[in-house]
């Protein structure tokens, strides 16, 4: 079941778009990012409470009816751990989220935060590690009875997610509790959705990897040494409009060309699995671009190629980011475990939890993204010809 924010979130959106842009800014000192990270946070808790508080009081408590409104409806395993949770006044130290509600909370990422749906967002469960295989080397000829085992071992190896946390936190009014199960759910997995999409959205794109404890991002690429660098544009991309489009298919030609062909010389399949990240902000210049209107009068937008666009508040201005799907490892494990937060909270009437999940992405190699520069030019003469 998706999330369904009602409201919103002004003071929420403005205090994590300062957050976001210490997070990237490598001049950051780490009073900075603790106090950015403080006051988004008290936003988010502060209007979630805000929202759901009001929603409590204004519906009608019918499961039918709260389904059909998109509101929360419990399984009766969930419904007896969060009455466990309000009749102890809070979470109890190490609490493991109930399987079902970890599921909803992917499930809730996934829906509202498009990214970390096309980029291959795994959940593990419990397990925090598994076998990623090279279908390219995953077979092998030879003599009936022979020896095979030696010929197919490198194309398996282990990935460890566990070597990551994301952290989140959630400051949960005393008065929620009195609000009922479902409630406390809602509070619960909107914070969980919100905290872990900035977190994960960040460190999936720009991460700066293990020596900074944190993902490999799809912009870095990983030299021979080990070391993180940003990824260097290979092109320019300008959607110039044409008679035929020709200069956009021939453009795009090229990413597909490029990607075609893995750091190691190697030819890969790649139809269908190319997604071109973009800022929200170009998002919109793109769309304009490759926006025609048909015989019957519809707006239809559409790349060459199957290229999927999806936006980003990760990709800096002027820039296009295209990878290929499956190239790129991400991951959630480990289950969410709650534990209260040992330092004082200045906050009445209220109490501080950690909730951490382990986490961690990488990309097969520096060719699984490419990153463009976009040239996008508008005036007289360049608008595009009318069908």
């Amino acid at each position: 079941m998706t999330i369904k924010l009602n409201g919103k979130m002004e003071n929420f959106e403005t205090k994590k778009q300062a957050y976001m842009n210490v997070m990237k800014d490598d001049n950051s000192t780490p009073e900075q990012l603790e106090n950015a990270f403080s006051d988004m946070f008290t936003a988010l808790q502060t209007d979630l409470t805000e929202q759901i508080t009001t929603e409590a009081r204004n519906e009608v408590h019918d499961a039918q009816i709260l389904a059909s409104r998109g509101q929360n409806v419990l399984t009766s395993a969930e419904r007896k751990f969060y009455n466990e949770v309000i009749a102890s006044g809070g979470f109890n130290e190490d609490t493991i989220l109930p399987v079902t509600t970890q599921e909803r909370v992917f499930e809730d990422l996934k829906a509202e935060h498009p990214l970390l749906d096309v980029i291959g967002l795994k959940d593990l469960g419990a397990v925090t590690r598994y076998i990623y295989s090279d279908p390219t080397k995953a077979y092998a000829w030879g003599a009936l009875f022979g020896e095979i085992k030696g010929q197919v071992s490198a194309a398996f190896r282990e990935e460890t997610i566990s070597q990551l946390k994301l952290t989140a936190f959630a400051v949960i009014p005393k008065d929620m509790l009195e609000l009922g199960p479902e409630y406390v759910d809602r509070y619960v997995r909107d914070i969980l959705v919100e905290s872990y999409s900035v977190g994960m959205e960040y460190g999936l794109v720009n991460g700066r990897g293990p020596s900074k404890d944190e993902p490999i991002g799809l912009m870095k690429d990983v030299a021979e040494n080990g070391a993180i660098t940003d990824k260097t544009p290979v092109g320019t991309l300008t959607f110039a409009p044409s008679e035929y489009g020709e200069i956009v298919a021939g453009e795009l030609h090229d990413v597909i060309k490029k990607l075609s062909v893995d750091a190691k010389g190697k030819a890969r399949k790649v139809a269908n699995k190319v997604v071109m990240l973009v800022n929200p902000t170009d998002a919109i210049s793109v769309q304009f671009r490759n926006t025609i209107q048909t015989s019957n009068g519809q707006w239809v937008t559409s790349l060459p190629y199957n290229i999927q666009p999806v936006e980003s508040e990760e990709i800096p201005l002027g820039k296009a980011l295209f990878f290929v799907q499956g190239a790129y490892l991400a991951a959630i494990a480990g289950g969410y475990k709650i534990n209260k937060f040992d330092e004082t909270l200045a906050i009445e009437d209220a109490r501080l939890y950690t909730m951490k999940q382990f986490a961690n992405g990488r990309p097969k190699d520096n060719k699984t993204a490419l990153l463009y520069d976009l040239d996008i030019k508008f005036g007289f003469g360049t608008q595009p010809e009318t069908p």
